[in-house]
């Protein structure tokens, strides 16, 4: 565990109580966020509660102070913050579909500007100190948010879904409508924390981390600049992104070590992503 994460844990152990008035797994929740993974192919939804997938910032609530998932706080205006109920939060920070670099630019802007976090939403998916079921929580979590009476906090919509035909027909609409997907969380699920198959995700393109291990020059109209970006993916396969880079990244490429998002489609038989795209810097906030 980082630093930054233990400080996070120590701090919301001293606002909500000892170890011994908590529940363990809510305990785990306080190190370490809940993470999902790729849903697989033909995927049943019954049992499931499922929301749509928000292109927005990770944040975590403790009560009296926001943070990004790796426990750096948050640089919210004080009028944002004091908004926020007394209560254990788990969301995402979101601006609208299709505007995740307008969002990430304004909540790690160091000076916070009110016009920008006027346009925020802090959109709300789980209570990490709360014991019960996702189920029960989510419950819950529509209440707190109904007595804040602010518009800016929301409880994000979860519902049901009777098959996987009617799972996709919906995957579809959000997908058409300019959303990025689908979350599926697992409804009797207690707290947990890590990546875990109690929460999956469903694209129509599927997206992970690679780190930087180098870069291939361009050619023709890219000459004298990057062409794609070789990278390593947490498997250990190696490869190229080259699709995605805008002109100033081929000018000043993200540099070597750093990690980057990039979509897929889906996994050659040699284990490698088929029409990889590059898609962003990756910071673990």
């Amino acid at each position: 565990m980082n630093t930054s994460r233990r400080i996070f844990q120590l701090q919301l152990l001293a606002c909500f109580g000892s170890l011994s008035h908590m529940p363990a797994a809510s305990a785990l929740a306080s190190a370490e966020v809940l993470l999902a993974r790729n849903a697989p192919a033909g995927i049943n939804p019954t049992g499931y509660l499922v929301s749509e997938k928000f292109d927005g910032v990770r944040a975590l609530w403790d009560g009296s102070a926001l943070r990004f998932r790796s426990g750096r706080p948050v640089p919210a205006p004080a009028w944002f913050l004091s908004r926020l109920p007394g209560t254990a939060l788990d969301g995402e920070l979101w601006l609208g579909r299709g505007q995740f670099d307008a969002l990430s630019a304004t909540v790690r802007r160091a000076q916070a500007l009110d016009a920008e976090w006027l346009q925020v939403h802090y959109l709300v998916f789980d209570m990490p100190l709360a014991g019960g079921t996702f189920e029960n929580r989510s419950e819950q979590l529509g209440a707190v948010v109904q007595g804040s009476g602010w518009q800016q906090l929301e409880a994000v919509e979860q519902f049901r879904v009777t098959n996987h035909a009617a799972l996709q027909s919906k995957l579809k609409a959000i997908t058409a409508a300019g959303g990025e997907g689908l979350v599926l969380h697992l409804a009797n699920a207690p707290v947990t924390s890590g990546r875990s198959d109690v929460l999956l995700k469903l694209k129509v393109l599927q997206d992970a981390e690679a780190m930087v291990v180098g870069y291939t020059p361009g050619k023709g109209k890219y000459a004298g600049v990057v062409g794609a970006l070789n990278v390593q993916a947490g498997s250990g396969q190696t490869f190229k992104l080259g699709t995605g880079l805008t002109d100033q990244q081929r000018q000043n490429p993200p540099t070597i070590g750093s990690s980057v998002t990039y979509s897929y489609q889906d996994i050659t038989p040699g284990g490698k992503p088929r029409f990889a795209r590059f898609m962003r810097v990756y910071h673990e906030d």
